[in-house]
């Protein structure tokens, strides 16, 4: 069979098959914050004129110093506080928010403590029973699901605190410190765990962290929050290869912490 047309021809159909794949496979944003600000009362602003774009499926790191609105800003995202000024679009299905402290029901299994937010849903309970025991198969934890938070280990609470979080079904997750509280090890543990479980589930992860090498571990993007107010002032980006080899992190964490340093001395 001949190929028609000439060679100006063929090449003009290239180049819109290759625009209309680039439009086609475009990330939508999941997130997008536009001018936000944020005062309580007749104080200075917390946050002021933040604008960012998230894509859905990106890891997002946040980082900035102790002050810097970088809570707040979550709890904007979770409709838990409102905005004094600007814009926001979050998903129909809004966000879940995993916090520093695990805070699980004390009196709960496990899997009861998960269960809880899959009947808040309005699931059965043979679903919601099926569906947890999913959940703790998912952060390892499938032979625990009997043991009572006493009974766990930190980074064990804190693995079923995500599995309830996973459980609200919601695009976006919000991660507020949840290792800030664990020793390093099993913070290094832990980031495999949640590497794993981001690729597995494809959420929208936003996670604020004050440990610059956590964020390069763990974020496609790092975001610097100033601070009084807090805006963003710096984003780096990160590759998978560059989140894997161990030089280039310390390399990147070093450059990112001497910014993070310098937006500190501003307000010292």
């Amino acid at each position: 069979m001949s190929v028609q047309g000439t060679t100006a021809e063929l090449a003009e159909r290239a180049d819109v098959t290759t625009v209309n794949t680039s439009v086609n496979t475009a990330p939508e944003p999941s997130l997008v914050l536009e001018g936000l600000g944020k005062s309580f009362g007749s104080g200075p602003p917390v946050l002021q004129d933040v604008n960012v774009s998230i894509a859905q499926g990106e890891f997002v790191a946040l980082l900035g110093a102790s002050g810097c609105g970088k809570s707040t800003l979550l709890s904007i995202i979770a409709g838990l506080t409102p905005p004094t000024e600007g814009a926001l679009e979050v998903p129909a299905d809004g966000a879940a928010f995993m916090f520093q402290d695990a805070s699980l029901f004390p009196w709960l299994s496990a899997r009861r403590n998960v269960e809880l937010a899959l009947k808040l849903r309005g699931m059965g309970k043979v679903e919601r029973q099926l569906a947890a025991a999913e959940l703790l198969e998912l952060v390892h934890l499938g032979a625990a699901g009997d043991k009572r938070p006493h009974e766990l280990s930190g980074g064990m609470r804190q693995r079923v605190a995500l599995a309830r979080a996973l459980a609200q079904e919601r695009s976006v997750l919000l991660m507020d410190e949840p290792f800030a509280a664990l020793d390093a090890i099993t913070r290094d543990l832990l980031h495999d765990e949640v590497e794993r479980v981001w690729q597995r589930t494809q959420r929208t992860i936003v996670f604020v962290t004050h440990n610059v090498r956590e964020a390069v571990r763990l974020g496609q993007r790092v975001l610097l929050l100033s601070s009084k107010p807090g805006t963003v002032v710096a984003e780096w980006s990160v590759s998978d290869e560059l989140r894997k080899d161990p030089t280039q992190v310390a390399e990147l964490s070093a450059e990112i912490t001497a910014r993070l340093r310098q937006e500190i001395s501003k307000h010292a």
